[in-house]
């Protein structure tokens, strides 16, 4: 099977590398690493942290992006996670940073090569409305980290079920919404930890194939070994995470992100019965494809190259 490259649009790093902290050759290493599985465009994620290391780190990943070369998942933007949230959905994000959703606040940090914000849509209010502010400059808004159902202006919702108010069967909420409006895409950690089966097949049930889009949110501990004899330690969100091989948590246990690459989610899915008992009569060829080519049209935009799978969903080649 061949299939365009992948588009990573939630991840916040990799291979050792965190991006709120990460070094212009850092990025770059990142980009070139995740190349070699088949990811053609990232969109480095940002999480929760001061105004002061954001703006750094906006500037160091655009530094970066200027200088890339061949052999590298291109730099398409920075997805902005935080800050913008609400508190009762915080999952490992330190609300010590926490800010109001408005124009004035946002233009802290203002960047053109921020393309997504995530951000609760209940906090914002209509004398300073930062989802119409961000509609009119072209950026992607996504419901997240929130308990509000009114998503009314917002593109997507990011890492469905996971931090967001649950489905309900009185009034609205933040996941019920997402599901039933075929307008708004639909990010998905299908990595088996953050989300059951049953939720995912509730998820391919409820929502057009072409708006799902299938993301890792993984850290950077991911693609690094460590087991439960072993456990990796490292700092994310002012937290100390820990890593055995298969979750990253905080001493709580709350999730911090996933230890997954997307191509992973992409076979897992491809190899279990969800999709096809989901989408009968279509073949997991045609469903991986179309997932793959969701957020190219999320996002308007193209790349160059292809990707070659084999009958296991293994990316056996990739094409520049």
């Amino acid at each position: 099977m061949k299939t365009k490259l992948i588009i990573e649009q939630h991840f916040h790093g990799a291979f050792g590398v965190d991006f709120n902290k990460a070094s212009v050759d850092e990025v770059l290493f990142v980009s070139s690493e995740m190349f070699k599985h088949g990811i053609g465009g990232i969109f480095p994620t940002l999480v929760t942290d001061s105004v002061e290391n954001i703006n750094r780190a906006v500037s160091v990943i655009k530094s970066a992006a200027m200088k890339q070369s061949t052999g590298m998942a291109k730099i398409l933007g920075i997805h902005l996670e935080g800050i913008f949230i609400n508190e009762k959905k915080k999952g490992i994000h330190n609300p010590a940073h926490f800010m109001n959703p408005t124009v004035e606040n946002y233009k802290l940090l203002e960047d053109d090569f921020i393309k997504i914000v995530t951000l609760a849509p209940e906090l914002c209010t209509k004398e300073s409305n930062l989802i119409d502010y961000l509609n009119k400059k072209g950026v992607k808004v996504q419901a997240g980290h929130c308990v509000g159902g009114d998503l009314r202006g917002c593109d997507a919702a990011t890492h469905t079920f996971n931090a967001m108010e649950g489905v309900t069967h009185r009034g609205q909420s933040t996941a019920l919404s997402a599901l039933i409006n075929d307008e708004i895409f639909t990010e998905i950690i299908a990595d088996g930890v953050h989300v059951s089966e049953d939720a995912l097949k509730l998820l391919f049930k409820c929502k057009p194939l072409d708006k799902v889009l299938l993301v890792s949110d993984c850290l950077s501990c991911t693609g690094l070994k460590a087991s439960a004899d072993a456990v990796y330690e490292f700092q994310f969100a002012d937290e100390t995470v820990f890593y055995n091989g298969t979750r990253a948590s905080s001493k709580e246990g709350t999730l911090a992100g996933s230890t997954t690459l997307v191509p992973d989610i992409y076979k897992r899915l491809a190899l279990s019965e969800i999709l096809t008992s989901t989408h009968l009569g279509k073949s997991k060829e045609d469903l991986i494809s179309q997932l793959v080519e969701n957020p190219y049209n999320y996002h308007g935009i193209n790349l160059n190259g292809s990707i070659e799978w084999d009958e296991n969903f293994n990316i056996v080649k990739v094409n520049a």
